[in-house]
């Protein structure tokens, strides 16, 4: 079906305003639950434990809402993950759930453009970001953002919808990239679900560390300066 300019216009319309419902749905429904669970790492495993398969699958859905709607940090639910399921599954539910909640960002951020970005960002930090339109380094750059914990990867993974960045490597970059940042997190939930504080207190230390070192490399190399 070939649509007029002003067809396109009205569609875009109507898929923006049914995509705002399901986002305001979902903050109410999930949202709040959500935060609670990570707030409540104890009943978070009970949870968890008495809902089966379907305690994962509802955690991965979480984690996609997480990255859909960036209603709070994902290092809770990563810490969460790895106190309710243990460090290799918790970690293998947190990639599953990013991945496919970056998968449809960029298709939300292809069909909608920036306006849709601006619902969760400001106009300033998407436009900071414009050095990832360098095809040169954009890999490169959006590769160290997503490895160094600390680095706003919910503002990148919402900008590489408006470049010209191929699904294959944003999956790449939110399943792979993403490892050592997810990998720390689990960790010391681990740790805390079996009571190896001093472990969990060393874990979240060092990815302390790390992340102000990306931070740091962030603020000072990757940001469009003015």
């Amino acid at each position: 079906m070939n649509l007029t300019e002003k067809g396109k216009r009205i569609l875009s319309i109507i898929v923006l305003i049914l995509v705002l419902l399901f986002i305001g749905a979902v903050t109410f429904l999930v949202g709040k639950p959500m935060i609670d669970f990570v707030s409540e790492p104890e009943k978070f495993r009970l949870w968890v434990d008495s809902h089966g398969i379907f305690g994962k699958i509802a955690f991965i859905g979480m984690v996609f809402f997480q990255v859909v709607l960036a209603l709070i940090p994902g290092e809770p639910l990563e810490i969460g993950a790895g106190y309710a399921f243990g460090a290799f599954e918790g970690t293998l539910l947190t990639v599953i759930g990013t991945v496919l909640g970056s998968i449809t960002v960029f298709y939300l951020v292809k069909t909608l453009g920036i306006k849709f970005c601006e619902l969760f960002f400001k106009k300033e930090k998407i436009l900071s970001l414009k050095i990832l339109k360098d095809k040169k380094k954009r890999d490169i750059l959006a590769f160290l953002i997503f490895f160094l914990p600390g680095t706003p990867k919910d503002l990148v993974t919402y900008f590489l919808g408006l470049t010209d960045i191929k699904l294959v490597n944003v999956i790449f970059l939110s399943g792979i990239a993403r490892l050592p940042s997810i990998i720390t997190s689990t960790l010391g939930g681990d740790a805390l679900g079996i009571k190896k504080y001093t472990t969990a207190l060393l874990v979240f230390a060092i990815t302390l560390a790390i992340s102000g070192v990306g931070v740091l490399i962030y603020n000072k190399f990757l940001i469009k300066k003015k």
